[in-house]
C-alpha cells in the first residue's frame, strides 16, 4: 500500500473545523493528501485549530472546482453515502473495498470521495466512483460527522494495508491495467453518443438508463485494453451507422 498515493476528496464542506478535524484524522492514520472542492470556509483559523498540529496536511491541501478535477489521474475512486440510493448501485462496507484501494494504491493514485454535511454527495458526483460504500451504523441514528466518516474509512484502509496475502512470485499472474477516471469518462462519453446516433437513448428521460450502464461497466471494471475493444466496436458502429446515412441521403 502506497499512503501517498491516496487522496482524501471532502465535496464542498459548508464548515471549516471539520476541515480541520479531518487533517487531524488523516495524520492519525498516516494520510496527507487532502483535496477540498468548493469548500465554503477556507483556509479558516478555526480550520487550523481543529487540525491540533496537523498543519502540514492544510497547508498542503489542494482546492478544486469540482470532482472531475480532484479525482483527475485516478485508477480508483471510491464514493461514500449514508443514505439509500434510487438509482440502486451496489453499497459495500468500508472493509469490503479497503483491500482493494490498498492494493490499487501501489500501482497508481486512488480517491476517496466524502460529501457536503448535509447533503452528501449528488448522483452526478458518485457518477465519477467505481466502488460506493457505507459504513454501518445504528439505523435509527446514521448520521456521522464528517471527520469521523473519513477516521473510520482511514482506519479499515490501514487495517487492509497489512491484511493483503502475500503471494510467491510463481503464483502471481500479469496484472492488469486499468483506465484512469478520465479514460473511463472518455469511453462513457463515446457509448452514450453512439447509442444517441443510434436511437438507443431517446432525447428525453435517458439520464437513469446511461447512469445504469455506467454502473454495469462500473462493476465489471474493464481493463483499459477491454476499454479499447469496446471504443473500437463503438467506433465500427459509427462507420456503420454514417454510411447507412449516406445511402438514405442518396436515396
Amino acid at each position: 500500500m502506497n499512503l501517498d498515493h491516496v487522496r482524501i476528496v471532502l465535496v464542498r464542506p459548508t464548515h471549516p473545523g471539520n476541515i480541520g478535524a479531518t487533517a487531524r484524522a488523516m495524520r492519525n492514520m498516516g494520510l496527507s493528501r487532502l483535496m477540498l472542492v468548493e469548500p465554503q470556509d477556507f483556509p479558516s483559523d478555526t480550520a487550523a485549530a481543529r487540525a491540533a498540529g496537523a498543519d502540514d496536511v492544510l497547508t498542503s491541501a489542494e482546492v478544486f472546482a469540482n470532482v472531475a478535477d480532484a479525482v483527475a489521474g485516478c485508477k480508483l475512486v471510491v464514493a461514500t453515502t449514508a443514505r439509500p440510493r434510487s438509482i440502486g448501485w451496489p453499497v459495500e462496507t468500508p472493509k469490503a473495498v479497503m483491500p482493494e484501494v490498498a492494493k490499487v494504491s501501489d500501482e497508481g493514485e486512488v480517491a476517496m470521495l466524502f460529501g457536503q454535511e448535509r447533503a452528501g454527495l449528488s448522483n452526478a458526483e458518485v457518477d465519477h466512483a467505481q466502488r460506493l460504500i457505507r459504513i454501518p451504523v445504528n439505523d435509527d441514528f446514521s448520521s456521522l460527522n464528517l471527520a469521523a466518516a473519513v477516521l473510520l474509512v482511514a482506519y479499515e484502509l490501514s487495517m487492509a494495508g497489512g491484511d493483503i496475502p502475500a503471494t510467491h512470485p510463481e503464483e502471481e499472474s500479469p496484472e492488469e491495467e486499468y483506465p484512469s477516471a478520465e479514460e473511463s469518462h472518455f469511453f462513457y462519453e463515446h457509448l452514450e453518443k453512439v447509442l444517441r446516433a443510434i436511437g438507443f437513448l431517446k432525447p428525453t428521460a435517458s439520464t437513469r438508463l446511461m447512469r445504469k450502464l455506467v454502473w454495469l461497466f462500473t462493476r465489471a471494471r474493464p481493463s483499459i485494453e477491454e476499454i479499447n475493444i469496446l471504443r473500437g466496436i463503438l467506433t465500427a458502429v459509427e462507420r456503420i451507422d454514417r454510411k447507412n446515412n449516406n445511402k438514405n441521403k442518396a436515396q
